[in-house]
């Protein structure tokens, strides 16, 4: 039996059809519309019209560029490499002498193919970070790595284009900086997991390096560095099949919680250990004297100075502008030394 529908009914499904864009297809032969053919099979009885359809929300997903960090997991992630940022700028520059700033410029999820293409004539060290599997990468400008190591050899710093491989000097000065850096970031990753980065090899050609498929998912951390007026850039590579294990961690609030549980006095005995081994450097004050300009400009090779020490007596061992010791001069061997016979307690009695 063929089923008919009654006028309303027919406008509602239209106007339904008409709201979600839909094509309204034509009524079969045969099919008998309006209010007559409604008393002939369905009486007096009337289908209610059916409501409108709301619009569909939807989102773009791009199969080739699946993403798998959520937003919150991308923040923490920048929020590490932040602090990674400032603890790198602040090892290099008491490594270089000259201030040296890192600025986080962009975490993004990419291909990693799509990652490869856009470097261009760098320096690129693999490294593993045990107890996590797999390699990353992290990747510095050749030109500002170059004028890294003329700085440490004595130059101005000034940038070198210039793509060749590195000599063998270069490469121990390369590997210097690098290690600085695994150490700054495996410190600043603290918060979150525990891993020991290990340099695995340093490369200048990108070609030659595979650490994941093409078509995997990275993490791209990309740096602007400034080193006096130089400029350059460097980046971060981490698989996502290597930091799976431990995306669960990467939740802000964990992160900032599991911060907060650290020990005071832990971090008391870190920063001792890291005193402890700071190189300071002590003057030995053998006396004093008060002299004319004149007579310091004519001084020549046998003249003598007269100075307010006794001979004998105790000279001064200073670190930076303050007496911190006072002692014996003498020599150890062939080396002038001096032994230290009293520690001085009141600095600001004895301030230089």
């Amino acid at each position: 039996m063929v089923e008919i529908l009654s006028q309303s009914e027919i406008e509602a499904l239209l106007s339904s059809l008409a709201s979600d864009g839909s094509v309204v297809e034509p009524e079969p032969a045969g099919t008998v519309s309006g209010p007559e053919a409604a008393a002939g099979s369905f009486g007096e009885h009337h289908a209610q019209p059916k409501a409108e359809r709301s619009a569909i929300a939807y989102e773009l997903y791009d199969f080739r560029r699946p993403d798998k960090l959520s937003k919150e997991q991308l923040r923490t992630l920048q929020m590490l490499h932040e602090t990674f940022g400032r603890l790198f700028a602040g090892s290099l520059s008491a490594y270089l002498r000259v201030s040296t700033h890192l600025d986080l410029v962009s975490v993004e999820q990419v291909p990693y193919e799509e990652y490869m293409r856009s470097l261009n004539a760098s320096i690129i060290t693999l490294f593993a970070m045990p107890p996590l599997a797999g390699q990353a990468l992290l990747e510095l400008e050749f030109s500002i790595v170059l004028s890294m190591i003329d700085r440490l050899l004595g130059g101005p710093g000034n940038m070198v284009k210039s793509t060749s491989a590195l000599t063998e000097i270069e490469q121990a000065l390369t590997e210097s900086i690098v290690d600085r850096a695994l150490r700054d970031l495996r410190s600043a990753w603290e918060g979150v997991a525990h891993f020991t980065p290990q340099r695995d090899r340093i490369e200048t050609q990108a070609q030659f390096i595979q650490i994941v498929p093409p078509g995997d998912i990275v993490v791209s951390v990309l740096f602007e560095v400034r080193i006096g007026d130089q400029r350059g850039a460097m980046s971060l590579c981490l698989p996502f099949m290597m930091l799976k294990p431990i995306a669960g961690k990467l939740a802000a609030q964990r992160w900032i919680a599991t911060s907060q549980k650290k020990s005071h006095a832990q971090h008391a005995r870190l920063l001792m250990r890291r005193i402890e081994n700071t190189a300071v450097t002590c003057v030995c004050r053998l006396g004093t004297a008060q002299i004319s300009v004149g007579d310091l400009v004519n001084l020549r090779v046998g003249d003598t100075i007269v100075l307010d020490r006794l001979k004998g007596a105790d000279a001064d061992l200073m670190l930076g502008d303050r007496v911190k010791f006072t002692g014996s001069v003498g020599t150890s061997g062939r080396k002038v030394a001096i032994r230290i016979n009293q520690v001085v307690r009141d600095e600001a009695a004895v301030a230089a």
